[in-house]
């Protein structure tokens, strides 16, 4: 099969697109004829040399598809030949085929297209795993999002609305807070001119839960932006990684401070999240209420120019390379 893999660590120069083995779907896996991957940040790091792959998976980029279910491994059960799914990845999407444990599979929802499917399970479960499962975001809280046009952002912001919460979200033009408006959040702020805590607090008392992607530069001004009670969850490292905690602020707030990665979990871990998504999320999914967000879509072998767009930053959404 072809599939992209990385010359060397560096720029998006050094993906090529080659031929490399057939993967087998093992004990308890199925094998995904892929039509579609989607790019994220982790990729760019992987390109990088600095997000290696979970011991024992694949080297390959690519942490979701969609496709059709080729073969099934030994002791597979409620899935058959032919059926179209998506799936949550610990690596091997850039390619035309790949294998991912059964536990990590989802059914294509609703009227959502085959190839769009694969830009929703590494957001809904990173979204639905941080903001439900960890911090508990319930309706009428208060849910401020960094990166509202990203993936993970455009995907939160109607998740948060679809659970009855008032959505805050941080841009960086006039132009793609408008597009976070348009999908439900009630609080734009840009965050080249604004001071998200103070807008944050002329709107509201502060934040329920804050998902952030910067870590390190935000830490401080999350903190005050909390509400009492808040829950700040860390999935990012945008703006690095080591910064200084004030515990008095956190004492005083009676708030907490989580910080979380999906990628490393083990099987079972990914297989509960995913259980979980598809009992309650995909509801709003089939329904529409919740939908995956394509900003551009480009052929699998074009990766190179896919991540040099995600990098010079000007996508709303999510990024789709086609296997077919």
């Amino acid at each position: 099969m072809h599939a992209i893999t990385i010359r060397e660590p560096g720029g998006p120069e050094n993906l090529e697109w080659t031929e490399v083995p057939d993967p087998v779907a093992g004990e308890g896996e199925v094998l995904i004829d892929v039509t579609a991957t989607a790019v994220n940040r982790a990729d760019l790091l992987q390109r990088k040399g600095n997000y290696a792959p979970p011991p024992g998976t694949s080297d390959i980029m690519g942490l979701e598809c969609s496709g059709t279910i080729a073969a099934l491994g030994e002791g597979v059960e409620g899935w058959q030949v032919g059926d179209e799914v998506c799936a949550l990845l610990a690596g091997g999407g850039y390619a035309e085929k790949v294998a991912v444990p059964a536990v990590q599979l989802l059914p294509v929802p609703g009227e959502v297209e085959l190839a769009a499917a694969a830009g929703l399970p590494e957001v809904a479960c990173t979204v639905w795993s941080n903001v439900v499962m960890l911090a508990g975001l319930g309706e009428g809280d208060v849910l401020l999002v960094h990166g509202g046009a990203g993936g993970i952002g455009t995907h939160a912001i109607q998740t948060g609305k679809a659970l009855g919460a008032t959505v805050a979200v941080t841009a960086g033009s006039a132009e793609r807070l408008e597009s976070c408006r348009q999908l439900g959040a009630d609080i734009v702020i840009n965050y080249r001119e604004q001071d998200f805590v103070e807008e944050l607090r002329k709107e509201t008392g502060g934040a329920d839960v804050i998902l952030d992607n910067m870590g390190a530069k935000y830490l401080d001004r999350n903190i005050d932006a909390l509400a009492t009670g808040g829950r700040l969850v860390v999935i990012g490292m945008q703006g690095g990684i080591k910064a200084e905690l004030n515990l008095g602020k956190l004492i005083m707030k009676r708030a907490s401070v989580a910080a979380t990665t999906l990628r490393a979990r083990p099987v079972e871990e990914k297989g509960a999240i995913v259980a979980d998504v598809r009992e309650r999320l995909w509801p709003l999914v089939e329904r529409g209420t919740v939908q995956p967000v394509i900003g551009q879509v480009l052929p699998l072998a074009e990766a190179a120019d896919a991540h040099r767009a995600l990098e010079e930053g000007g996508v709303f959404g999510k990024i789709l390379l086609m296997a077919k």
